[in-house]
């Protein structure tokens, strides 16, 4: 049986890379005596697999993976079970059933929307600067900006993976900051990726003002699938159980 887990990544657990929060899901379930699949063969391993992986540093409550199991009992007993092993910050919201047709969860996301704003650390507070700027980079019809892979270096247009930007109040109960900040949701998965810090850099840009990574916190909302105007979380194919 497939299920979808939903979880949070908050608090200090945002020092943890992608990895850990593999290795930290794989003994939760253990510790929860779940019923997990393995896979077979020489090394047998959980049959499990996260969607969009959180870059070190930022927070979410829109974070997801896939498992199998060989038995299941009921949505709340399964959440209660893990966690009651999880540490703070990271709590599982929601599990689901999926149908036996549904592809995995790193293969249908589209998209991702977050919220900006001052990192309590920095003395600068450059979210009130920026958001004079957000309806003019809003109104371009290109926005260009350098962008890096593994590999090469070069100016690439953004506007296409930007869906929806503006300024916002605060718009989560898992996290606290005062004043201002900037929601966006931009495209995110396999095909189209566009990174938050690279809107901000754009924003940066029309400001005339320098990026500097450490005078933002970054937090993901939800982690969506579907085209655009029709998008839906991840767990909107599922069932609870």
């Amino acid at each position: 049986m497939k299920l979808r887990i939903k979880y949070t990544k908050t608090g200090v657990l945002r020092f943890i890379g992608h990895l850990d929060v593999m290795r930290l899901f794989q003994k939760a379930i253990r510790r929860a005596k779940l019923s997990v699949s393995y896979s077979k063969g020489f090394s047998p391993h959980q049959v499990i697999s996260f969607a969009a992986p959180m870059p070190l540093g930022m927070t979410s409550e829109g974070e997801y993976f896939d498992g199998e199991f060989d038995e299941i009992t009921s949505t709340d007993d399964m959440m209660h079970r893990l966690n009651e092993t999880l540490p703070d910050g990271v709590r599982v919201l929601d599990i689901v059933l999926l149908p036996e047709n549904a592809k995995p969860a790193m293969s249908v996301v589209t998209a991702s929307d977050y919220i900006i704003y001052k990192n309590d650390e920095s003395d600068m507070n450059q979210i009130d600067v920026l958001l004079p700027f957000v309806q003019s980079l809003t109104d371009q019809n290109e926005v260009f900006v350098m962008k890096k892979t593994k590999s090469t270096e070069a100016m690439a247009d953004i506007k296409p993976f930007i869906y929806d930007l503006k300024g916002c109040e605060n718009k989560s109960s898992y996290i606290d900051y005062k004043g201002n900040a900037i929601y966006m949701m931009l495209a995110s998965g396999s095909q189209d990726n566009l990174k938050p810090e690279l809107v901000v850099t754009a924003l940066c840009d029309l400001a005339g003002i320098q990026y500097n990574r450490y005078d933002y916190m970054v937090h993901r909302l939800e982690t969506y699938m579907g085209e655009k105007d029709k998008f839906r979380s991840l767990c909107e194919i599922g069932e609870q159980f």
